[in-house]
């Protein structure tokens, strides 16, 4: 068993846009299978017309099964299954066969076979379940007239239509000719009060529709039946969702079929996460400003200093306040609690760089950023870029470098971070002692890497190289 792009590749002489048809076919049948109150199998004729595939097999959710077993994968050979044979043979609904042409021209081969499997046992059906027949009916002729799915389609289609959710069949006047119990609850909370069959739809739900900003243009096309589509009705009450396929099936009644949603509830969490993630997004946006100004009471203060060792601590200073304004610069600009780290290793190489001669660097070393990073939460990047920035620091005033590397290695398990330099090097008791020649550099490295439960590790050769190892898991490693 494979998908119908497996099954056609191995077992049949489809072409690549034929099977692109079918797959689409297979994204919108479920509708079908819904008003049909049966099962669809996908029949496709084998390469050497030996017989015909089952390819895909699709329930509804409005009745129970009657194909028990999975058929997909299934080879049935020629003279098996007439209905199917006919269909295949001369491209008309046979019975509850119904062929799919590669297009819409006369002399267009067949390329498949929907068969309609419905319960045999006899039933009374009343007046929901006639149209629900009847609608199935006119998409199944739709679909061997190479008109379902429709081929344009207006709005976004993210949203399938449920047939449950309320169904209104409109005349070719687009005159409502019956609606659903649910239907009729949807627009009953949209605040309407007036009979709904007999109704014009469009001119119904333009006047029910007051949303924010301008209205959705093709609301009246979709509801009139003129167009396939999906639109939303939007006003103080509720939201609903229209979803309309013009019924244009030859040699039956013309109409439209028009499915109605209730999603209020939906929009509702949608927007009050979108103002969660934009106050948060504000937050960052603040927290950053108030960071940066920080840093330019550092400088200014810095300017003023008397002696030089104060410039060079209120130059460390800010250079470690303005290393969490970048996180929080970056925070801000994201939908989510990640950053990219790569950009904030980049803007901490440029404030190193730009705060070197505060720092007490005289030689103006070339500082390069190696491998990448990527994606970060928050929770490591703030740390992360802490660290990086601690040890710049720490090689411009100390290593008297002509240049400095910051390496990103990503592993499967670990981000692995280092940043050397081709200086004089540490002493290696120095190194050993977890100390720096400042003594709180390197302490603060030590200490925010614990809190990520990763490792720290020196080499004193040709320069000094520290290493920062951090566990991740997976999701960590986007």
């Amino acid at each position: 068993m494979g998908t119908v792009q497996d099954l056609a590749e191995e077992r049949t002489d489809l072409h690549p846009e034929e099977v692109e048809r079918l797959q689409k076919i297979i994204g919108a049948w479920g509708l079908i299978a819904d008003l049909s109150l049966s099962d669809l199998v996908l029949w496709v004729p084998t390469w050497n017309s030996a017989g015909a595939l089952a390819a895909a097999l699709v329930r509804p959710t409005t009745a129970t099964t009657t194909v028990e077993e999975d058929l997909v994968g299934r080879f049935v050979p020629r003279g098996r299954l007439p209905e199917i044979d006919q269909a295949l043979h001369f491209g008309r609904a046979v019975g509850n066969a119904f062929p799919i042409k590669s297009s819409q021209e006369a002399d267009a081969r067949v390329i498949g076979v929907v068969v309609r499997s419905s319960s045999p046992a006899s039933r009374v059906a009343g007046h929901l379940e006639e149209v629900y027949l009847r609608c199935a009916e006119d998409l199944l002729h739709m679909l061997v007239a190479g008109d379902f799915p429709p081929p344009e389609f207006v709005g976004e289609t993210s949203d399938s239509p449920r047939v449950g959710d309320g169904l209104l069949r409109l005349d070719g006047d687009g005159v409502v000719t019956y609606a659903s119990p649910n239907a009729m609850s949807v627009l009953r909370r949209l605040g309407l009060a007036a009979d709904l069959v007999g109704a014009e739809l469009s001119t119904l739900l333009v006047r029910l529709s007051h949303r924010h900003g301008p209205m959705d243009q093709n609301l009246a096309l979709i509801a009139g039946g003129r167009i396939a589509g999906q639109s939303e009705v939007e006003n103080a009450r509720a939201v609903a969702l229209v979803h309309g396929i013009a019924l244009c099936a030859p040699g039956r009644e013309a109409g439209a079929l028009i499915l109605v949603r209730d999603i209020t509830d939906v929009r509702r969490r949608e927007r009050a996460l979108m103002s969660a993630d934009t106050t948060i997004r504000e937050i960052h946006h603040r927290v950053k400003n108030n960071l940066q100004t920080v840093a330019a009471l550092l400088r200014m203060q810095g300017r003023r200093a008397q002696s030089e060792e104060a410039r060079m601590a209120l130059g460390e200073a800010e250079l470690r306040v303005a290393a969490i304004a970048v996180v929080h610069e970056t925070l801000s600009r994201q939908i989510d609690e990640t950053v990219e780290f790569d950009e904030v290793a980049d803007r901490i190489i440029q404030l190193v760089r730009d705060l070197a001669p505060a720092l007490g660097d005289t030689t103006s070393p070339t500082i390069l950023r190696l491998g990448s990073a990527g994606l970060l939460g928050a929770e490591v990047a703030m740390p992360l870029a802490m660290c990086v920035s601690e040890l710049l620091q720490n090689a411009v005033e100390h290593a008297r470098a002509s240049t400095i590397e910051v390496r990103v290695s990503r592993q499967t398990d670990a981000l692995i971070t280092s940043v050397c330099d081709n200086g004089e090097g540490m002493l290696e008791e120095l190194a050993q002692s977890q100390g720096d020649p400042g003594g709180l550099g390197l302490q603060i490295v030590h200490s925010l890497v614990a809190e990520l439960h990763g490792t720290v590790s020196i080499s004193v050769e040709s320069g000094t190289r520290v290493t920062i190892t951090v566990p991740m898991e997976e999701e960590d490693l986007d």
